[in-house]
């Protein structure tokens, strides 16, 4: 069975992880524009968020992969209506999964430093 190809429609690189199952990102001019369609500075108008989530599945489609899969995230009020927009666009939108590990380091002084490590565990949604 063949990997779906899945673009990376959030603000954060695909992680060495993703990459291997199938996300890819978008670069340059996609890439700015995704981050300007993401980004919310201001209250948004219900009008807003469904324009912005038109035009971010549109965005999916202008890559040079076919996709069958997209991976979302960002301002939880827009996932909902950019999900609805990628379906109707035959995308289907996958939600990552991550583990969280903590790790725990004492440093010279005696202290202990704590660093929260997220790792990949999957995705959910999209029926993957």
């Amino acid at each position: 069975m063949l990997k779906p190809i899945i673009i990376n429609l959030t603000q954060h690189p695909a992680t060495p992880e993703q990459i291997a199952g199938g996300v890819f990102d978008l670069q340059g001019r996609g890439l700015e524009a995704l981050k300007a369609l993401l980004t919310f500075d201001t209250l948004p108008t219900t009008a807003e968020v469904a324009t912005r989530a038109e035009a971010i599945a549109v965005l999916s489609l202008a890559s040079e992969w076919e996709t069958s899969h997209a991976m979302v995230g960002g301002a939880p009020f827009l996932m909902a209506p950019l999900a609805a927009a990628l379906a109707a666009r035959g995308t289907r939108a996958l939600y990552a999964f991550s583990v969280r590990e903590s790790v725990e380091t004492v440093q010279p002084d005696g202290s202990v430093r704590k660093v929260a490590v997220f790792r990949h565990g999957g995705f959910v949604g999209g029926g993957l």
